[in-house]
């Protein structure tokens, strides 16, 4: 087995189906000049070998891990787990074709407690330290050891209340630091000290290979018919810090809009937090007027990062990014998960602009309902009850359902269902497909989920601060009006708007991109025939 390399001069590009998608785009960003981590990758083939258990997998892996963290010291200039200059690390999935949101990342490994106190004693912050630390028992717990989410929320929630405190990036350092313990108690609780930097990152890999067969990967597998996939390559990357100070901030920017087409940027951020913040669809991002206020050289070189990578990959492209202390860093970059409505937008965009050929632009739609196209909207629906943030164009009406088994049931009755969710996440992709649109109270429009929600044609809906959703009960509360389980309800993922009842749907041909598609057709059987 061959271990990769990323930041080491090299201008290499590396194949999709040995690397995973994600690296081979690292790599090709680096070898731009673009500003990227070092990192390396372990392969994609060593996957089935570790996921079937087979005789020598873990040896392999384990060999890997020590040369490459080799390379990222010898990079960074410092050194894994260390209490003077610590080196941390991500640890991401990455198959040859996108799956957003549906394999495992660990974030901040090696945030042993030496490496708190190197981190304290390196950059003068303690508030940053045990923010790392919490973050990275939390990780580890949720990824490695299957620790429910509720385990690690209900203490934060707690000890926020009694800071009196709205947010947890708002915790002081005393207060953070009495959480990283209460986090590692959970831990110790569950048969582990995750105080071994070393083992600790060993875990961190085989449980992000091991995701390949989580329940939700297997499921948008065949969603979207990529069976023949055959695993994922495991990315070790140094961590930058979205969390570092108020200069610092993690985010996700499309070079047009993934749900309307537009040409201009769509850009969200958090600031004083770290990526996962920001895709999980747990919290409620910032616009790129954030950053332009704060950080204006940032925005403009983010900009420009944009359009390069547009230029260099002909195609829209969702990339992730870190600021830390004010320098830009960029994490990925694929394309972009799209509407049909969008789609057709950006292949006209492309051929008027020269980026890409007719017959290429129609390979590109095929497979995209023409049919989606159509410009709809809601007929005797009344006043709208609330407004979220549109995520997914487009407009739906179906009953209510608060969790995928319920959307799924209710879907099979024959009539439309809306997903009403507390947040977006990629665990409800059973929903996503059974349901006809999606409403969450918190998330950005570049959550993980709400890409799914695009690729799969849904009308979304997020960041609605007026829908307050209680799933254990079934039942929700939007703008003073109780909502129960199989009431209707519509939703226009273009505006963000919500409306009780059962609404009509209007459609409209959209003539002008069906007829540029029919000239391309036209076109392209005369060169044929030529």
């Amino acid at each position: 087995m061959t271990i990769l390399f990323i930041g080491d001069g090299s201008t290499t590009l590396y194949p999709a189906d040995v690397v995973g998608a994600k690296a081979a785009n690292l790599a090709h960003m680096a070898a731009l000049g673009l500003p990227v981590p070092p990192a390396f990758i372990l392969p994609v083939e060593l996957c089935a070998a570790i996921t079937k258990g087979e005789p020598g997998a873990r040896k392999t892996m384990v060999e890997g891990l020590d040369a490459g963290l080799k390379f990222l010291e010898r990079a960074t200039g410092r050194i894994f787990g260390d209490r003077r200059r610590p080196l941390l690390v991500s640890v991401r999935s990455g198959a040859a074709r996108s799956m957003p949101g549906m394999l495992d990342t660990v974030l901040d490994v090696g945030c042993v407690p030496a490496a708190v106190r190197g981190l304290i004693r390196m950059t003068g912050n303690p508030h940053f330290a045990y923010d790392c630390r919490r973050r990275f028992l939390e990780s580890y717990g949720d990824v490695v050891l299957g620790i429910e989410a509720a385990l690690f929320a209900v203490p934060l929630a707690s000890l926020a209340a009694a800071e009196d405190e709205a947010q947890e990036q708002d915790l002081d350092s005393e207060a953070l630091e009495r959480l990283a313990a209460t986090y590692q108690q959970i831990v110790e609780d569950h048969g582990s000290c995750a105080d071994d930097p070393r083992d600790d990152l060993k875990a961190a890999a085989e449980a992000v290979y091991m995701s390949w067969m989580s329940e939700r990967a297997c499921a948008y597998r065949k969603i979207e018919h990529l069976e023949d996939l055959q695993g994922t390559a495991v990315t070790v990357q140094a961590m930058v810090f979205g969390n570092y100070n108020v200069r610092s901030g993690a985010g996700v920017a499309f070079s047009r809009n993934p749900s309307t087409g537009d040409a201009e940027p769509v850009i969200d951020v958090l600031f004083g937090s770290q990526g996962e913040d920001v895709v999980s669809g747990r919290r409620n991002p910032q616009s790129e007027d954030a950053i332009t206020r704060l950080l204006p050289a940032v925005d403009a070189e983010l900009r420009t990062a944009l359009k390069r990578l547009e230029q260099e990959f002909r195609d829209v492209q969702d990339v992730e990014f870190t600021i830390e202390d004010g320098k830009l860093w960029l994490l990925q970059t694929r394309s972009a998960k799209r509407t049909p409505r969008a789609a057709v937008r950006f292949a006209i965009d492309f051929v008027k602009e020269g980026l890409i050929a007719p017959a290429e632009a129609l390979q590109r739609l095929d497979g995209v309902d023409l049919t989606r196209l159509a410009h709809q909207k809601l007929v005797d629906a009344g006043a709208p009850v609330a407004r979220g943030v549109g995520a997914a164009a487009g407009i739906a009406t179906g009953r209510v359902a608060f969790d995928s088994p319920s959307a799924t049931r209710l879907a099979a009755d024959g009539d439309p269902v809306i997903l009403v969710r507390p947040n977006i996440s990629t665990a409800d992709v059973s929903g996503f497909a059974a349901g006809a649109g999606i409403l969450a109270a918190v998330g950005g429009r570049t959550a993980h989920a709400a890409l799914v929600a695009r690729q799969l044609g849904k009308p979304c809906i997020v960041g609605c601060s007026e829908l307050e959703v209680d799933p254990s009960h079934q039942k929700a509360r939007i703008a003073g009006n109780d909502i129960h389980e199989g009431d209707w309800l519509s939703i226009d993922g273009g505006t963000g708007e919500i409306y009780l009842g059962h609404g009509q749907i209007s459609t409209e041909e959209s003539k002008a991109e069906l007829d540029e598609i029919a000239r391309w057709k036209n076109a392209t059987a005369l060169q044929e025939r030529a």
